[in-house]
C-alpha cells in the first residue's frame, strides 16, 4: 500500500502542491533492486490470495502482506489455512510471504488486541511455517533479511505490537542495525550477573516483555525473551536453563488469556526443553472466550496483576530434585 501503516507510513510521499509521489527506497544511492508500493482494496482475502500467488512465482522478491490491526487476518482465514499453511504438503509449493500482524495488549479493546497467535502456532508442522515475535528493530530488520535470503523459502508470520513503535527501550542503535543477526532467545540482560541468584527463569516473548521490566526486575527472576516460536528453539533454550543453577521454577509469562496465546503450544516444549524436572508455571490471563478486556482500567488492572505475580517470590518446590545438563533432555 502506497499509504501503508505504522512504521510503512511514509514508503511514498505526496507532494500536496503538485500531486507527485516520491518513493524514498526507491533511490538510495548505490541500490540495484527495485522497490515498488502499491495502494490495494481493502479486501484481505483477495489481496492475500494475490499476495501468496506473487510471492510463489517470484521467488526472488521479498513479498510482505500487513494488516492494520492483527484481527484484520481473519478476513483472509481461508488463504491462510489452504493455501499458507499446507502448500507443500498439498503441491509441493514454496512461499516467502511474509503477514505482519499488529499484536498486543494496549488497552485497546478486544478486537485490536489480538492476531489470534495460537491459531497459526496451531497450523505448524513439518516446518510449514515460522512463526516470530521480535521485541526490537533490529530483531525485525534481522528477521527480514533472514527470510529474504532463507532456503528453503517458507511463509514468516511476524507479531507486531504497535505500542513499541513508540516505546524508547524497544529502540535499536544503528550497530545493532548493520551488525549481527536475528537471535531466536535473548537472555536477561541482567542475567550473568545474578546467575546464582534466580530462582525463578520467566520466558515470555514479545511486547509483555516491556511490562515486566518497567518497574524492575528483583534479584531472584531472571527474564527471557522468545523471539521465534516455530520452529521452536529446543537447544536454544536449555543451553540457557543451564546457566542458571539454582532455579526452582521456570514460566511462561503473556497478555493472551490461557487458551490463546502461546501458551498451549509452548507448555509441552518448554518441559522438554527444561528436562521435565522443573515446576513449569503460567502466568497470564484465565481462560476467556474474548481476546481481551473492553475497557483501558481493567485492561492496566489485569496487566499489573500478570506483571507482580510473575515477579512475586518464589513458592518453595513441593516434589524433586533438579537434573541439569543437556543430556537430561530430549527433543521432541
Amino acid at each position: 500500500m502506497q499509504r501503508g501503516t505504522f512504521s510503512h507510513r511514509h514508503a511514498v510521499l505526496h507532494d500536496p502542491t503538485t500531486g507527485g509521489t516520491y518513493a524514498p527506497l526507491a533511490h538510495l544511492p548505490g541500490v540495484s533492486s527495485a522497490f515498488e508500493a502499491y495502494n490495494s482494496a481493502l479486501s484481505e482475502l483477495a489481496v492475500m490470495g494475490f499476495e501468496y500467488g506473487y510471492s510463489v512465482t517470484a521467488p526472488d522478491t521479498l513479498t510482505l502482506w500487513e494488516g492494520q490491526f492483527g484481527d484484520f487476518s481473519n478476513m483472509a482465514q481461508p488463504i491462510i489455512d489452504q493455501f499458507i499453511a499446507s502448500d507443500r504438503a498439498k503441491w509441493g509449493q514454496d512461499s516467502g510471504l511474509v503477514l505482519l500482524l499488529p499484536h498486543g495488549y494496549e488497552g485497546q479493546g478486544p478486537e485490536h488486541s489480538s492476531a489470534r497467535l495460537e491459531r497459526y502456532l496451531q497450523l505448524c508442522a513439518e516446518g510449514n511455517l515460522r512463526v516470530a515475535y521480535p521485541s526490537t528493530p533490529a530483531q525485525y530488520f534481522h528477521v527480514l533479511r533472514r527470510q529474504a535470503l532463507l532456503s528453503p523459502r517458507r511463509p514468516l508470520v511476524l507479531m507486531q505490537p504497535k505500542s513499541l513503535l513508540r516505546l524508547a527501550q524497544a529502540a535499536s542503535s544503528l550497530s545493532d542495525l548493520s551488525e549481527g543477526s536475528f537471535q531466536v532467545v535473548f537472555d536477561d540482560p541482567q542475567g550473568a550477573r545474578k546467575r546464582d541468584a534466580v530462582r525463578r527463569l520467566v520466558f515470555c516473548t514479545g511486547k509483555v516483555y516491556y511490562d515486566l521490566i518497567a518497574k524492575g526486575v528483583p534479584e531472584h527472576v531472571a527474564v527471557v525473551r522468545v523471539e521465534e516460536l516455530y520452529p521452536w528453539p529446543h537447544e536454544a533454550v536449555a543451553q540457557l536453563v543451564d546457566r542458571y543453577p539454582r532455579i526452582e521454577e521456570v514460566a511462561w509469562v503473556q497478555e493472551e488469556p490461557k487458551n490463546q496465546g502461546a501458551w498451549s503450544f509452548v507448555a509441552p516444549r518448554l518441559r522438554v526443553s527444561t528436562g521435565n524436572a522443573l515446576v513449569i508455571r503460567y502466568y497470564g490471563r484465565p481462560e476467556r472466550a474474548s481476546p481481551a478486556e473492553g475497557y483501558a482500567s481493567e485492561h492496566a488492572e489485569e496487566q499489573g496483576r500478570i506483571v507482580g505475580e510473575a515477579l512475586a517470590s518464589v513458592a518453595r518446590p513441593s516434589t524433586g530434585t533438579r537434573r541439569t545438563g543437556s543430556a537430561a533432555r530430549t527433543t521432541r
